[in-house]
């Protein structure tokens, strides 16, 4: 038997990264049954499997999960399920651009819930800073600098932020997302040329990216420092995943000194009387466009 990492999953076949090198492996029969109900291998995933031929094997086992980044598959009520996309990384870094297509900061909010919930530490990356002509962007990214995140602005065509990135990566097992379109593939390839992970340009009469990334491949990173990162397909919306509304306020770093002086334990942070968050966000105490964001997650779960 040998284990190894899960470098990429497509079609049922999986290339297993071992210190004997890549293996091409599928899972053994009992492990497909299981794999009807849920996502059973996917990038980042620790698997043990039996060498079978040159370079082929059949994953025997899959490690417990000590992370993992999701959201929940888009689709009516009633079909939803867990879409999981990397597991097993120490961060994520999500890749938002200046302009073309400009942040979304709803969709920002909902990156950083997602990595709160699983308690995995979360970078913003504010990409194509040449294209921000204004105050513009960086209006929109630094409150979240102010509540306590890493933010980093960076440019491929300039080589503006390169150095701190990569200075993040090293060494650790990362996640890049976000939208499609903000350069996430193109950031990577200036980081290190030799992934020569395949760009597209945004669309002029939309301002929206499209998919080149169709699936999570996790990269080894050359150079010194090691690490490997994994570019995800673009996401246009971020559906939260198992996240219990009782725990969503805890999932805002700014709302936890507030959550323990509201008149009742169930507190859902809305209209309830004697509610701590709320007379915190009339105070002025964080900024009322995270409140709302939270509102608008909390009706949506």
């Amino acid at each position: 038997m040998l284990t190894g990492t899960v470098l990429r999953a497509r079609s049922g076949f999986y290339t297993v990264s071992t210190d004997q090198g890549l293996y091409e492996c599928q899972l053994r029969g009992r492990l497909k049954r299981e794999r009807a109900r849920a996502e059973l291998v996917v990038v980042g995933d620790i698997v043990t499997f039996e060498p079978i031929a040159d370079g082929v094997g059949v994953i025997e086992s899959i490690s417990a999960r000590h992370s993992r980044f999701s959201r929940r598959q888009p689709g009516p009520r009633g079909s939803w399920r867990e879409d999981l996309m990397i597991a097993n990384l120490d961060q994520v870094l999500a890749v938002f651009a200046c302009a073309d297509p400009p942040p979304n900061p709803r969709l920002i909010d909902r990156f950083l819930v997602v990595a709160e919930n699983n308690e995995i530490a979360a970078v913003l990356v504010a990409n194509k800073i040449d294209l921000d002509n204004t105050t513009g962007a960086r209006a929109i990214f630094e409150p979240y600098s102010a509540i306590g995140y890493r933010v980093i602005y960076t440019s491929a065509r300039t080589g503006e932020g390169l150095e701190e990135v990569r200075a993040v990566l090293a060494g650790r097992i990362s996640a890049i997302s976000g939208p499609s379109g903000v350069g996430k593939s193109t950031l990577l390839n200036s980081l290190d040329p030799s992934l020569a992970i395949a760009t597209a340009e945004v669309s002029e009469a939309l301002h929206k990216g499209r998919h080149t990334t169709t699936a999570a491949e996790l990269h080894p990173l050359h150079g010194p420092m090691g690490g490997h990162v994994a570019d995800t397909p673009g996401i246009r919306e971020l559906a939260l995943w198992d996240i219990p509304p009782a725990d969503l306020a805890w999932c805002f770093p700014e709302f936890r000194p507030f959550l323990d002086s509201c008149r009742f334990a169930d507190c859902r942070h809305l209209a309830e009387p004697g509610c701590g968050l709320v007379a915190a966000a009339e105070r002025g105490a964080f900024g009322a466009d995270r409140f709302d964001s939270y509102r608008r997650m909390e009706a949506s779960t």
